[in-house]
């Protein structure tokens, strides 16, 4: 080991234009040697090669067309390495990847991920052997942690859940549910002693009907809650009549039965990149090696019909149009023809007035926004229990027309109000540091809501605040269900990462009409994008995809609030190098957590702001938008 790192040491020093992970900066070719022989070998032969990175990286192993392909072992600067199967520049099949600090993984891989039956073996000596599902712990498996804990049972995204056995190290086992980590659900624990505890539970601890028995034979039957106000026990004594108090459960018996942590993985084998050799000779100087991650997605570029978005050098002043006709087919802008921009920009939108269909609704919802936001409550704490995430976690409230102990009276009709994990969107907004007050201001204030037109296939309409700070989407029930279960992981992963380009989610709530219709509409509540101090004079929204990623308008029928697509998109963009690389490294990031999440349908949202009439680009916001 020695001597390969000073082998690669003496790589890094002859070649002094490294890359970075982005391949922001200019990637040195492979030596001559090396590109003849890659092109003496014919396409989809396979053979073993040697590689030494400009970067430092180091592969050895089975080749094919430029990418490792068999057999191989793969090198990073920062000690990680992946010795196994390949499958054109994918770790693809059995291999083992372990991490500077000690960790390991041994098993299976797709597409870069680990997934399939593997062991995993933490820094700290835990072990946990079963299956995985990207990257994440989903099925059956066993962790043995270094404490003497263990646990035997069935995983679902990281956490235990469904049926499992946890053993402690003092001799205490649980058998039975879980949820999200914790021991919820029907389970019997069984300590040392002999005392057992067998009923309902919620985040580990004894909650709703259930049966305490002590070694001696007495025991407490009925409802348990750590609450003692809540609790409705029957003591029944043993032989000895020896009275008990049920405190003890929670004080004495359940205070060492915790469930130990889980690992936290500093970075992915999915999150590693890697670099695509490629001859220089019979190209341009210009060409680049392109970096991919080992799940096989290129990082520094799309394909060739999305590779729109360029850096120039620092010395270009000026943003230039791309010619491509063939793409675009005139109806975006060619090289050098100007933009034309409106002096004054009219605000999205049709205002709900009254008479307008949808003013009822308007009102119900700003009653219904006042009430949950205005709401006393003390301030919520960021480390929230799973049961804030539990997707029956909600509040109904009736507002009749005359008003009640807790409601105003108002003019519309009677209904009813949700709130969905009122708590969990309670502490978004203050992570988001939202305001109550100008938040209710934004909404219920004496301005009435501007409708739009859906600008997509869904079939959501949506609305806008008159100061465009917020906007509200009507949404069906499937997708209320979808961000209640990603919403555990949505909150963390803000937590996580300030700079997400994911929409930020304020709300989520349901108004239910009463009478004959019956009618309920829920809808959620997202900042708004666009809304800043500049004019935004084009909009995209870009999937990655050029199949009909067209629209089909001519310059001069394109407005401020046109919807552009990506073969629209026919600009170059200069920003700085540290721009770039934070953008795409939280772009990896962000695209992770959609892919963990089962998510598909969504895309980046791109506003540009032109300081005048000559193109020169100002400002760019981008979102990335479910």
């Amino acid at each position: 080991m020695k001597a390969w790192e000073a082998t690669i040491r003496k790589t890094q020093q002859a070649k002094k234009q490294a890359t970075n992970i982005f391949g922001s900066a200019h990637v040195a070719h492979v030596d001559d040697e090396d590109t003849d022989q890659l092109e003496n070998h014919a396409a989809g032969e396979i053979y073993h090669a040697e590689r030494f990175l400009s970067n430092g990286d180091y592969y050895t192993g089975n080749w094919s067309e430029n990418f490792p392909h068999g057999f191989g072992k793969y090198w990073w600067t920062d000690g990680c390495m992946y010795v196994g199967d390949w499958c054109r520049g994918k770790t693809m099949g059995r291999g083992t990847f372990s991490w500077p600090s000690g960790a390991s993984y041994d098993g299976e891989f797709k597409s870069g991920y680990m997934d399939g039956e593997g062991t995993y073996t933490g820094p700290n000596g835990d072990t946990y052997r079963g299956h995985w599902v990207m990257n994440l712990k989903h099925g059956h498996g066993v962790k043995e942690y270094t404490n003497g804990d263990t646990y035997e049972g069935e995983w679902c995204r990281g956490l235990q859940e469904a049926n499992g056995k946890y053993n402690w190290k003092g001799g205490s086992h649980y058998d039975g549910e879980w949820k999200n980590g914790t021991m919820s659900g029907k389970g019997k624990l069984i300590w040392p002693d002999g005392s057992m505890y067998e009923g309902e539970w919620e985040e580990c601890l004894p909650k709703g009907n259930g049966t305490f028995q002590w070694a001696d034979g007495s025991s407490y039957v009925g409802n348990w809650s750590t609450d003692s106000g809540e609790q409705d026990l029957t003591f029944n004594p043993s032989s000895d009549d020896v009275k008990h108090d049920p405190q003890e459960v929670f004080d004495v018996y359940l205070k060492d039965c915790f469930i130990s942590p889980q690992d936290k993985v500093p970075i992915l084998p999915s999150q590693k990149k890697l670099a695509i050799w490629r001859s220089s000779k019979g190209t341009e100087p210009s060409v680049r090696p392109r970096r991919m991650s080992v799940d096989g997605r290129l990082d520094a570029s799309m394909d060739k019909d999305l590779a729109r978005m360029r850096m120039l050098d620092d010395t270009e002043r000026t943003m230039k149009a791309r010619d491509d006709a063939s793409l675009i087919s005139g109806n975006a802008l060619s090289e050098g023809s100007p933009i034309r921009l409106p002096k004054v920009v009219k605000k999205q939108g049709e205002t709900i007035s009254k008479g307008h269909k949808n003013y009822e609704l308007m009102l119900n919802l700003q009653l219904g926004i006042r009430h949950s936001v205005g709401r006393p409550g003390p301030v919520p704490s960021l480390d929230l229990k799973s049961s804030a995430f539990n997707p029956k976690e909600k509040v109904w409230t009736r507002f009749p027309p005359e008003g009640s102990k807790y409601t105003p009276p108002h003019q519309s009709c009677e209904f009813r109000w949700k709130d969905y994990c009122p708590l969990v969107f309670r502490t978004l907004r203050m992570l988001f540091k939202v305001d109550a007050a100008d938040y209710m201001l934004s909404i219920c204030g004496n301005d009435a809501l501007r409708e739009l037109s859906s600008p997509g296939k869904s079939g959501s309409f949506f609305y806008l605040t008159h100061d465009d700070r917020y906007m509200i989407k009507t949404i069906k029930k499937a997708e209320v269900k979808a961000i209640l279960r990603m919403l555990s992981a949505y909150y963390n992963h803000f937590r996580s990462f300030e700079h997400t380009l994911l929409t930020k989610f304020y709300g989520l709530h349901c108004v239910k009409l009463t009478g004959p219709a019956q009618k309920k509409v829920r809808f959620i509540i997202m900042g708004n994008l666009f809304c800043t101090d500049h004019v935004i004079h084009r909009r995209f929204d870009l999937k990655g995809s050029s199949l009909g990623r067209i629209t089909d308008k001519p310059e001069s029928e394109i407005q401020t609030t046109t919807i552009l697509k990506d073969l629209d998109l026919n600009f170059m963009f200069r920003l700085e190098k540290t721009w770039i690389e934070e953008f795409r490294r939280q772009i990896d990031r962000d695209c992770d957590f959609l892919e963990q999440e089962r998510i598909m349908d969504y895309s980046l949202l791109v506003g540009l702001h032109f300081k005048d009439t000559n193109s020169d680009l100002g400002t760019s916001v981008a979102n990335l938008s479910l």
